[in-house]
């Protein structure tokens, strides 16, 4: 995603299991490889995450 990813849109490097393509790639964005899990961010199950990540994306989103 050449231009950044917009908030409420799927990442296009998400495999059918939600992992990253990218991983450990170079092409791999900088601000995806510096992103460190917290459980704020994160809470403790894959529904909790989508949960907060979606929140979050909603309340950063410009536009």
């Amino acid at each position: 995603m050449p231009n950044g990813k917009p908030a409420g849109v799927r990442c296009v490097q998400l495999d059918d299991d939600n992992l990253c393509r990218l991983f450990g790639q170079p092409e791999r964005p900088k601000v995806c490889g510096e992103f460190t899990a917290e459980d704020y961010v994160c809470g403790e199950t894959r529904e909790q995450a989508l949960i907060l990540l979606t929140s979050l994306e909603e309340d950063t989103h410009c536009g």
